[in-house]
């Protein structure tokens, strides 16, 4: 009597449960992470992580080691130790040769501005690096190509001045397809102006560190990024003068990999050191801690 009743108490609840024969039962599928939050595909391997992830990795894929573009706000911000001081805002884009290809070049600066909420290519900030003091200045590739105008030449140039008279130790973050061609002449002078302030904070001794992220090409190749003491490269960066193509439809031969990366820069002597994105702002540090004699 007992079992029955058991039985009896527990057969409503197998019945609710069970599936009804010709009636399709739809359940929502849990949603991930990647589904509900904002994600980014790497462009190497093409796995989808959350943007969250990806910050706290260094913007670093976890799936393949691939590293990601950072922007150069976010870069220096990540860089520096607690808050920092942006200098060389007051520095603003004219259009001095009315250039204009498919669009004005007011126009391109105003849809640069907006893609990216920068003002220009290049962010230079002053602040903390462990005990350091460092002036630091990052190139915003998304920013038409993180090119070289009048602009970028000027607050570059602010930064070693003021690296110079405050004898601070200064670190360029280089990403860029070169010269601005809207800017014409103007634009290639910022080789001759960049070098010479460079050549300066050599003189005095004050250190110059550049860190080469992908791609550096022309112009800034050519002048403030292999100009540095100690050049550091990101795994696999692109580093040229020419691009690629170009020298390959030149001298009419296709160029294997790893031509032009870090790896191969680093075995014909051009770069020093290639570094891991998760182990670069402590190598920075020891660094210009032994450049400057101060304490690790």
């Amino acid at each position: 009597m007992t079992t029955s009743t058991a039985n009896e108490t527990a057969e409503p609840t197998i019945w609710l449960n069970r599936a009804v024969p010709g009636i399709k039962q739809d359940r929502a599928p849990a949603l991930s992470a990647v589904d509900t939050e904002p994600s980014t595909e790497c462009p190497n391997c093409r796995s989808i992580t959350t943007n969250t992830s990806l910050i706290f990795n260094q913007y670093v894929c976890p799936d393949c080691d691939h590293h990601l573009t950072m922007g150069a706000r976010q870069r220096l911000q990540w860089f520096f130790d607690g808050a920092a001081v942006e200098l060389g805002q007051e520095f603003q884009a004219g259009d001095p040769l009315k250039f204009v290809d498919s669009k004005p070049y007011p126009e391109r600066m105003t849809q640069a501005q907006e893609a990216t909420g920068e003002s220009e290519a290049l962010v230079v900030m002053a602040g903390k690096l462990g005990a350091l003091d460092v002036i630091a200045c990052a190139f915003d590739f998304k920013f038409m190509g993180g090119s070289m105008g009048s602009v970028v030449g000027d607050r570059f140039v602010l930064a070693a001045e003021k690296a110079l008279a405050e004898r601070k130790p200064l670190v360029c973050f280089a990403a860029s397809g070169g010269a601005r061609m809207q800017e014409g002449l103007l634009s290639l002078m910022q080789m001759a102006r960049t070098s010479a302030a460079i050549e300066r904070l050599r003189l005095a001794g004050v250190p110059y560190v550049v860190v080469l992220t992908n791609p550096v090409y022309g112009g800034v190749t050519a002048s403030l990024a292999m100009l540095g003491d100690v050049h550091i490269a990101e795994p696999k960066a692109m580093i040229g003068f020419a691009g690629k193509r170009v020298i390959e439809q030149t001298v009419r031969e296709v160029l294997d990999e790893p031509f032009q990366r870090a790896e191969f820069l680093l075995e014909k002597g051009t770069v020093d050191m290639v570094v891991h994105r998760h182990e670069l702002i402590a190598t920075v540090q020891r660094i210009l801690a032994k450049l400057t004699k101060a304490a690790a």
